[in-house]
């Protein structure tokens, strides 16, 4: 099984505010204005009800700070 998760270069980030625009329900900005989800880090799991949004993030980043990840997750038994 797989998911996927948005991740934010932030060596290439400055904090522009689109994704946050986008994905406001999973991301929102910190007091300098970079894209922060509480609980997680640079990788960010992505609802399949948000995959839309997080592909127009992705191509809409001015800076080409994020991508998408496939991620795999163990099978339940």
């Amino acid at each position: 099984m797989t998911r996927q998760s948005l991740h934010i270069d932030w060596t290439a980030c400055d904090g522009r505010g689109l994704c946050t625009e986008l994905l406001g329900p999973l991301l929102v900005r910190d007091e300098w204005g970079y894209p922060r989800a509480a609980g997680y880090g640079s990788d960010v799991p992505i609802p399949g009800s948000f995959a839309a949004d997080a592909r127009d993030a992705v191509a809409l980043c001015p800076r080409l700070a994020l991508s998408l990840q496939e991620v795999r997750t163990p099978a339940r038994s």
